[in-house]
């Protein structure tokens, strides 16, 4: 073999390194099966990035504080720092952009308060619920139009709804027989809420405990928390909304770590006392519901 042929074997030889080396270390990091689990490397680096919407009470950052704070991010920094994890790192995104941003490894756990859905569980992987809810309107004073369900709404093609981008109360209200032309799509609730202050929508749908937090905060005399509000009833059923951390497919035995934690800790007095500033009650507890039975569509 010339000379010049010893140098080409090598150059490739050493291509050949580079790309099992950049190959194995892509692997390790989106499976945890080369060179340590994301656990193990969350470990050693003191934190986990964690996506969140800022949407008071799920997850938001405190303004007198400037810390992420909220059910979820306070649920899951007590769960983490069991599993040796001390800090977490917010990266504020559109609730609409969390599966993507997760995909595209922005961060390594959603906690936005996210709702378990089957069409969800197609993208990403859940642990068990740690809330709760029912959904709510944000009306105008008095309620001129007497929305009191999504169902109330469908009725009139003239009425408009605000809900958030991504969010499930969209697909509420579809299902619930609202058009797409009466919705109007809002990158945040305080968005929504300006719109509805300013007249463009009729109502804005979301978390019970969201539309209850907007009107306090707004203390604005003109809106007011529809009363009596009634959830949707799809498939028979009354829908009731769990909200969970979700992880990337593949992350799976980090959300095992999250689940084993979560097990004795979700709905235990503790646990109550953590979220009851947030607003949570004894009654937002999720009880022993799976986020497998949601996903599989049984609860």
């Amino acid at each position: 073999m010339t000379r010049h042929q010893k140098l080409n074997a090598m150059i490739a030889i050493v291509g050949l390194v580079i790309i099992i080396v950049v190959v194995e270390a892509l692997r390790s990091d989106r499976t945890g099966k080369v060179g340590g689990s994301l656990l193990a490397k969350l470990r050693k680096q003191g934190f986990v990035r964690v996506g969140f919407a800022n949407e008071a009470p799920f997850a938001y950052i405190d303004s007198k504080t400037g810390k992420l704070t909220g059910e979820s991010p306070s649920d899951l920094r007590y769960v983490m720092k069991k599993l040796g994890v001390p800090h977490l790192k917010g990266v504020l995104t559109n609730f609409g952009s969390l599966i993507p941003g997760l995909e595209a490894h922005r961060f390594d756990i959603i906690a936005a308060g996210m709702y378990i859905t089957p069409a969800r569980g197609q993208q990403v992987l859940f642990s068990n619920p740690t809330f709760a809810l029912g959904d709510g309107f944000v009306v105008k004073r008095k309620n001129p139009l007497h929305l009191h369900s999504f169902a109330d709404v469908a009725k009139s093609p003239r009425i408009r709804l605000g809900v958030v981008a991504g969010a499930q109360e969209y697909q509420y209200a579809i299902e619930s027989g609202v058009k797409p032309s009466q919705i109007s799509v809002f990158p945040s609730a305080p968005a929504a809420l300006a719109a509805m202050q300013a007249g463009r929508i009729d109502a804005y749908a979301g978390t019970a405990l969201t539309v209850r937090r907007l009107v306090t905060l707004a203390a604005d005399p003109n809106i007011t928390v529809a009363r009596r509000f009634s959830n949707p009833v799809l498939k028979g059923h009354e829908v009731q909304g769990y909200g969970a951390f979700a992880f990337r497919k593949r992350d799976t035995a980090l959300c095992r770590n999250v689940d084993a934690v979560l097990k004795s800790f979700v709905n235990s007095p503790a646990h109550l006392k953590r979220i009851q500033r947030f607003g949570f009650t004894r009654a937002d507890l999720p009880g022993r519901v799976t986020a497998q039975q949601i996903v599989a569509g049984k609860k």
